[in-house]
Order: structure tokens, then sequence, then C-alpha cells
């Protein structure tokens, strides 16, 4: 079973023995198990991700590696300026592969500050659709592969109003998640 924090049962990739990879895709939606599996192929293989590593303080670097009807895959750079901001994934399971450096997961918790858990190179974790996290750069050049499936089409990415009332917007998948009004 898989726990209500995920980061905080990431498992090490090096443990991992993937049978699927880009090259070898069911024509279905992964599980969090196939996920977890596919984005650990992909961070084995440094020539499929490793051309697209660049960082920037202003804005996070992110390039989709593969997109097809069932999964699709991104490489994403860090820097510790860098923040997603509150959000879901809408219907779509994930995992995250850190491959260098580290990131910290947050996780909200209602009447309690968030829960922060930090995931080091060497070190993968998968997400049902109704997880809610935020995800901040911790080290200078961190890279991360993340897997979704289904593809990812939507999310949501959440505030709090003025009146303390928390609000999700819906967002395209190709917008770069950054934190939203005052609920860092």
């Amino acid at each position: 079973m898989f726990a209500a924090v995920p980061a905080r049962s990431a498992e090490r990739l090096d443990g991992i023995r993937p049978t699927l990879s880009l090259d070898a895709l069911p024509n279905r939606d992964l599980n969090r198990r196939e996920l977890l599996e596919l984005t650990s192929s992909i961070a084995a293989d440094q020539s499929t991700w490793r051309p697209h590593v660049a960082y920037s303080d202003n804005e996070r670097h992110y390039v989709s590696l593969h997109r097809d009807t069932h999964v699709d895959v991104w490489v994403l750079c860090w820097t510790p300026q860098n923040d997603t901001g509150w959000h879901d994934h809408d219907s779509s399971s994930g995992a995250v592969a850190v491959v260098e450096g580290q990131l910290t997961e947050h996780n909200l918790a209602v009447g309690a500050p968030s829960l922060q858990t930090d995931i080091v190179a060497g070190h993968v974790f998968s997400f049902g659709p109704e997880h809610i996290h935020r995800l901040t750069g911790t080290a200078v050049g961190s890279v991360s592969i993340h897997a979704y499936s289904p593809p990812l089409w939507r999310m949501g990415q959440y505030s709090i109003s003025s009146t303390g009332v928390l609000r999700r917007t819906s967002v395209s998948y190709a917008d770069e998640l950054r934190p939203v009004g005052d609920m860092v």
C-alpha cells in the first residue's frame, strides 16, 4: 500500500528493476508502480534527458521527453528559487525521480504547518490523482524526471482568497506552475 505522504516512501532508483521504457510502453494507462518503473528507466538513460538540462532562477526549465495517449514524461531543472506552488494533477497519477541534487515536497496540512520531505538524487516516489503538493528546488543544479498517466491535460493551482477561502484554478499542463497569491 502507498503511504499518505508519498515522498516519505521514496524508493532508491537502483533498487527498482524496470520492465518499462519509452520503447516498450503498453497501449493503456500506467499504474503507480509502472510509473515508478518508467521514471527509473528514463533516469538511468542519461542520453534521454541530459541534453535538455538548463537552469534559471526566474523560471523553471522543463522539456517534454514523450507524450502519447497514455503517458507523458518531462525533465525538470531546478534552482533553490524554483517553486511550483500548491497544485494537483487533475485525473493523472504521477512519479518523480530525482536524478541530480535535491527537491523538497510539501504536503498541505490543515491547521498545521505543511509537511516537508526532502528527496535526494537517486530516489523516486509516486502519487495518485488525489495528491496535492508543492515542489521546490533545494540544491543548485537539481534535475528530476516526471511521468504522468493518463497524460496531463489540466492541473489545479491553489491559492487563498483575501477572505481566507481556498481556491482552485484549472490551468493547462503546458503552463509553468508557480506560487499563486500568499499561499507559500
